[in-house]
């Protein structure tokens, strides 16, 4: 297979930019399961943000108000997560599975609701976010086509991987966050408020991955579509369990599944698409995520309070 200069540029741009949602909505879900809270709604807090994000901005024509309605969106999903699982003590799991299937439910049916609309949603004459170009690095050969032009969400999910490292292995936040996610009573013995780390965890997961659905709907898209987020959020968490809970670890995992993710949609640029039919491709990203997890999940060990609901009296 030859693979010339536009066509490898081609590819790794796409991985990037594939690689930037998987990463915002990683970062989320590592916040929410350090603090002690198993996050599987990750894929309905992106779906949710993506359609609040489109639907804000088909009726502002502000796409940055779009951005905040897609935040907002994920917060109100991760704080009916956080309150299920954390004030109410449900399954967590199934709690996820539960606000999965609201979000699914829901974004179709607010789309047929206030625009008319199924199966998709259309920005159409309003505008999308536009795309940010770093004017030295553009210019660069082989580092431009692929860092020089992106949409900011693409930009911002690598700068927030580096806040997030810092904030949560450099910041006394950071050392709470970890302590009431491996031993909440030690935690709560000296001092720190179990169930007000734990509920910061899960929002902020919220905000992350609304954001990230704010990036696939009207930054690198310009629809919003049913099952737009297609398992980004359990991707997001397989990168997560891959990156062994930690944002750089993670980051490096989410480049690799944003790869595959975009091997599958050049398929026919690069010569794979005449010998392997569209829909076997379509799942390539999931296979490939699966042998990633096969080959690695027994060597990952999770926060120890992770999924365990805090009980002030049992110690």
């Amino acid at each position: 297979m030859n693979l010339n200069y536009v066509t490898t540029t081609t590819i790794l741009f796409f991985a990037v930019r594939s690689a930037a949602v998987l990463l915002l909505a990683s970062l989320g879900g590592i916040f929410s399961e350090r603090s002690g809270v198993v996050n599987i709604a990750l894929e309905g807090m992106i779906t949710m943000g993506s359609f609040a994000a489109v639907a804000t901005t088909i009726i502002t024509k502000q796409p940055w108000l779009g951005v905040l309605a897609a935040i907002l969106a994920g917060m109100l999903m991760a704080a009916l997560h956080a309150v299920l699982s954390i004030r109410f003590k449900a399954n967590q799991v199934i709690s996820g599975t539960a606000i999965n299937i609201l979000a699914a439910g829901l974004s179709s049916f607010l789309m047929k609701s206030l625009f008319n609309q199924g199966g998709h949603l259309l920005l159409e004459n309003a505008p999308k976010l536009s795309d940010w170009s770093i004017p030295i690095i553009k210019d660069l050969p082989w580092i431009g086509p692929i860092l020089g032009t992106h949409t900011p969400g693409v930009y911002l999910a690598f700068v927030f991987a580096g806040i997030a490292h810092y904030v949560l292995f450099h910041t006394p936040l950071g050392l709470r966050i970890r302590a009431v996610g491996e031993h909440p009573h030690a935690a709560d013995t000296v001092g720190v408020n179990v169930y007000r780390t734990r509920y910061l965890g899960v929002i902020l997961s919220g905000v992350l991955a609304g954001f990230a659905g704010s990036v696939l709907s009207i930054g690198i898209g310009s629809a919003f579509l049913e099952n737009m987020a297609a398992g980004r959020g359990f991707i997001a968490l397989a990168a997560v369990i891959f990156g062994k809970w930690t944002p750089l670890g993670t980051m490096a995992a989410c480049l690799l599944f944003g790869l595959s993710e975009a091997v599958q949609v050049t398929s026919n640029l690069i010569g794979i698409g005449k010998y392997i039919p569209s829909n076997l491709m379509a799942t390539f990203p999931y296979i490939i995520t699966m042998l990633a997890l096969a080959g690695f999940v027994g060597r990952s060990v999770a926060p120890a309070a992770s999924g365990q609901p805090y009980e002030v009296d049992k110690r």
